[in-house]
């Protein structure tokens, strides 16, 4: 409801009866377009309370109001501003259709970033959806979790936590992940290593804004994950793309750069690159691991899925290695638990992290420190860690159904390598079927997918998408693969 007592001015020792003054503040408002036409208006009790005044006297302006023809009376529903709203008589100047102040454009210049490809799903529209590499949110633990959080809200301690958190994020959280983190990814590290973030990206960001400056050059993968992309430019930084194949990185580009001169960054995805989902290899990771000591440049390791690994052991991450202190590894709750689980985490000396942290409270004051302890809890009582386990599996199923599926019913169409790890496939549709026709014709059957301009760029039209499998349970998959099939032309 508006504020009608501050939008109406009342004046009790002016000439013109109070009644007049509220119907004019009502026409006022109505012709400006602050209440629209068949919008309730308070009953003139609760109106005479919002504006102090008798309430006959509210009964009087209503009754100017209906006699003008600016509102009208419907039973059991009350008062009604107009559909019909009446001329103004007389009128001593022309008549103007006043602009409400955000109808146009802003009054005052302010920076532009590239536009976000067209990621839209709508829930009418699209019945089913073949997503970027997430997991499915029905065998997440929502239940359990909920639970935790509904204890802590209950306890004194919880509603503590509610009100004040540390900047870093839950302590309890932090404690639960230096064990895990030490015990799947043989990291060395304490809880003043570890910030908690609002997601990957989040941290992400952060990373760079300490980073980067104007004109600072990073080093990504070619094709790379584009909200990274997005993110460094914002900072006004120059891309120089790797090239990426089989074997990830081509690390021998970065050394030859880094010859000429030391880049300002270099984010890398050495397990599971996004999109194409290679790893790095072994020989190329200790190189890069050489090249990281020798030369001392920053680096962001985005290891966004590393729980999710099907052929033989994981690599560990660059992180755990000797980098001396250079090396920023990020990572995410979000993927290994669902989608709305937005928490991430950033790894780093702690320094760096100080300073991230003030630079955090000017973003997010402070996180979902219930979230962060409830998760806390789950991690202790070894819920994570039995989840994740029963995921892998899973999610190794879905992959080998899906591979076979596209080899049975689009072999000539789609090619991929069979991914290691993750969550999604790298598909590479052949070029004599534009992926963006085969989309919007997917679309039209109730089937979201990527149309490709992710990674389209110059002449760098890979015709691929990432096809997200782990959200998608058997019977989906097949009506998946079938709706693409159809949707080739």
């Amino acid at each position: 409801m508006l504020p009608f007592q501050t939008l109406i001015s009342i004046n009790k020792s002016a000439a013109t009866p109070v009644y007049q003054q509220i119907a004019n503040g009502f026409i006022v408002l109505i012709r400006d377009g602050l209440i629209k036409p068949g919008a309730s208006l308070p009953g003139s009790r609760q109106m005479a309370l919002l504006l102090q005044v008798h309430r006959k006297t509210v009964i009087a302006a209503y009754d100017e109001l209906f006699t003008q023809d600016w509102i009208t009376t419907i039973p059991r529903k009350g008062v009604i501003v107009a559909e019909n709203l009446p001329e103004i008589k007389p009128r001593s100047f022309k008549a103007t259709t006043p602009i409400p102040p955000y109808a146009g454009n802003t009054g005052f210049t302010f920076q532009s970033f590239p536009a976000m490809p067209a990621t839209t799903i709508k829930p009418g529209k699209h019945r089913l959806v073949i997503n970027d590499g997430f997991p499915d949110i029905r065998i997440a633990p929502m239940e359990l979790l909920l639970r935790e959080y509904r204890r802590l809200v209950q306890q004194p301690a919880g509603k503590r936590a509610a009100s004040f958190t540390n900047l870093a994020g839950s302590l309890s959280l932090r404690e639960e992940l230096v064990t895990f983190l030490s015990a799947t990814r043989g990291l060395n590290i304490g809880v003043k290593n570890i910030l908690i973030s609002r997601g990957a990206q989040m941290a992400i960001n952060m990373a760079a804004r300490l980073v980067l400056k104007p004109g600072a050059v990073v080093l990504v993968g070619e094709p790379n994950y584009f909200l990274a992309d997005m993110a460094f430019q914002s900072f006004g930084a120059k891309l120089v793309r790797i090239p990426v194949d089989e074997n990830g990185m081509d690390v021998d580009a970065i050394e030859k750069i880094c010859k000429q001169k030391k880049p300002d960054l270099l984010y890398i995805i050495p397990h599971h690159h996004h999109p194409t989902t290679v790893t790095l290899s072994a020989n190329r990771r200790m190189k890069l691991l050489e090249l990281i000591r020798k030369y001392k440049f920053p680096v962001i390791e985005d290891d966004y899925d590393y729980d999710f690994h099907y052929a033989g052991g994981p690599i560990l991450p660059l992180a755990s290695a000797d980098h001396g202190g250079n090396v920023i590894y990020i990572g995410s709750l979000t993927k290994s638990l669902a989608a709305t689980i937005r928490i991430g985490y950033m790894i780093a000396p702690e320094n760096f992290i100080r300073e991230a942290l003030h630079l955090r409270i000017t973003i997010d004051i402070r996180g979902d420190s219930l979230m962060e302890e409830a998760l806390a809890a789950l991690f202790a009582q070894g819920d994570v860690q039995r989840h994740l386990k029963k995921s892998v599996k899973l999610y190794h199923e879905r992959r080998d159904m899906l591979a076979a599926l596209l080899q049975r019913e689009l072999e000539g169409v789609i090619s991929f390598h069979l991914p290691a790890g993750g969550m999604a496939l790298w598909a590479q549709v052949n070029k004599q079927y534009p992926l963006p026709a085969i989309a919007a014709r997917a679309a039209a059957k109730g089937l979201f997918m990527s149309d490709g301009s992710t990674y389209s760029r110059g002449s760098n039209n890979y015709n691929a998408f990432r096809f997200g499998f782990a959200a998608l349970n058997p019977k989906e998959m097949e009506e998946v693969v079938q709706l693409i099939k159809n949707s080739i032309e």
